[in-house]
């Protein structure tokens, strides 16, 4: 690939999904856009590139996009966080919220093992207030990712990282070589792709946002907005969950790191008294 073409992934990343393109690692690039070449019936990397420039097509383009974006994820990533979420967050929710149902969004769940890890976490979560209901809600820009997500279809080796033994015995179903995610965990999730560059404002109140495994693959000068559209749509007692080693010093006006550096973030006081005004 030429620096002219480094130059059009960039600047296609940043302004369709505030993707930050590694142009300094080419073969990180090559790996991920070499797939995409071959099922959209190129001979190479470049000849697509070339597609891209001649054709101008949107298909095309959202194609390239989503491959250059992070989807890289495990059952239970980051066991702390998980742990502290089921016996400490949505517990506590959970007494809060007696009626209304508590609601869960995984804001890049790219093939879907973060928002089933968080179903189950929810079953397996002590001490819920009688009678509470959960609902999730699972949403990534990658289409090819949701459909993945959606069918609940795993390998072996997609289970054995993060899956404790005794959770895929009792929440999957084995079918030969591949694993099931069971259909009472299965259909407490809804999905939708959704771009977290446009206006979020219409997706309603969530008790838990995660946004994992995205914030260092965004450009700099969008992670503040994106956070921003995510906290306000958090109650004041609402949580954010983000990598632990997400660099979070710029946006400590909104959001307050809980004890135990799980990556759980709570609304700032500040932010309440705003939104109580």
């Amino acid at each position: 690939m030429t620096p002219e073409d480094m130059d059009l992934l960039a600047a296609l990343g940043r302004a369709r999904a505030g993707v930050r393109v590694e142009t300094e690692k080419p073969y990180l690039i090559e790996s991920r856009l070499s797939p995409l070449a071959r099922r959209e019936g190129f001979d190479s990397i470049e000849a697509l590139i070339a597609a891209l420039r001649a054709q101008r097509e949107e298909r095309l383009i959202w194609a390239v996009v989503e491959a250059l974006c992070r989807s890289e994820t495990t059952f239970f990533r980051g066991r702390e966080t998980f742990a502290a979420l089921r016996d400490a967050v949505l517990p506590a929710l959970s007494q809060r919220r007696p009626e209304a149902p508590i609601r869960v969004w995984s804001a890049a769940c790219a093939t879907g093992q973060e928002v089933y890890s968080m179903a189950i976490a929810a079953a397996e979560a002590p001490n819920l207030a009688t009678g509470t209901r959960f609902e999730f809600f699972g949403s990534d820009l990658s289409e090819r990712c949701l459909e993945k997500a959606q069918a609940g279809l795993y390998t072996q080796f997609e289970v054995q990282r993060g899956l404790p033994i005794r959770m895929l015995v009792k929440y999957f179903e084995n079918q030969d070589d591949t694993w099931t995610i069971s259909p009472r965990i299965r259909q407490m999730v809804r999905w939708k792709r959704i771009n977290l560059l446009a206006d979020l404002s219409a997706m309603g109140r969530f008790d838990v946002i995660l946004l994992r495994n995205v914030l260092r693959g965004m450009e700099a000068s969008l992670r503040g907005k994106v956070i921003e559209a995510l906290v306000a749509l958090l109650p004041p007692d609402g949580v954010l969950v983000l990598d632990p080693e997400d660099d979070v010093a710029a946006f400590d006006d909104m959001l307050t790191a809980a004890p135990g550096g799980a990556g759980i973030y709570l609304r700032d006081p500040s932010v309440r008294a705003a939104v109580a005004a």
